[in-house]
C-alpha cells in the first residue's frame, strides 16, 4: 500500500482551470490532469523565481518532494503543449477545505492561507493593503461561516442580531 501524500500548502487559487488548443473541438482532444499542488509549484519555481528550499518551505514539503511535484508538473505541461492535449486543473478539496482565500482588490490575485494564520496584512504580490476573503470557503458553518448569535425574547421565540 502506498503511504499517504503530507498535507501541502496551496496559496493560490487558479482563476482559469481548463486549457486546450485553439480550433479543436473540445470533444476530439485528449487530457493531461495538473494537480493543484503541481500548479502552485510551477507558480514558486517558475512564475515566483524562488530557489527550490524555499519553495519547499512555502509548500511545507521537503526538497526533494518539490523537485518531484515541479518534474511532474513541467512533464505534463511538456505533454499538452507537444502532443496538442488539453489540460485541466484538479484542485484537492482536502486542500482547499483547511484553507481560506483571499483576493486583493488592486490586482485581483488570489492566494490561500490555512486556517488560524489571521488575515495577511498585506498582498503577495502588489504589497497592498486592500484585500478581503473570498465567498468560497468561509467557514465550515451552513450560513457561510457567518456567526450568528440569538436572543430569546419574551414570547420564547429565536431572533437574529
Amino acid at each position: 500500500m502506498a503511504r499517504p501524500k503530507c498535507q501541502r500548502r496551496i496559496r493560490f487559487s487558479p482563476q482559469a482551470v481548463y486549457f486546450k488548443p485553439r480550433g479543436i473541438p473540445i470533444t476530439l482532444l485528449e487530457e493531461v490532469e495538473l494537480e493543484l499542488d503541481e500548479l502552485e509549484a510551477l507558480r514558486l519555481a517558475d512564475y515566483r523565481k524562488l530557489y527550490q528550499d524555499e519553495a519547499a518551505t512555502k509548500m511545507g514539503v521537503s526538497r526533494a518532494t518539490f523537485g518531484r511535484i515541479l518534474e511532474q508538473a513541467r512533464s505534463k505541461i511538456s505533454d499538452a503543449l507537444v502532443n496538442g492535449k488539453a489540460l485541466r486543473i484538479n484542485g484537492d478539496d482536502s486542500v482547499k477545505a483547511q484553507s481560506r482565500e483571499f483576493i486583493c482588490s488592486a490586482c485581483k490575485q488570489t492566494w490561500l492561507l490555512p486556517f488560524g494564520t489571521g488575515k495577511p496584512e498585506q498582498c503577495p504580490e502588489c504589497k497592498s493593503t486592500k484585500i478581503h476573503r473570498t465567498d468560497r470557503n468561509r467557514g465550515g458553518q451552513a450560513d457561510g461561516g457567518r456567526r450568528i448569535r440569538r436572543r430569546i425574547c419574551c414570547g420564547g421565540s429565536n431572533d437574529r442580531e
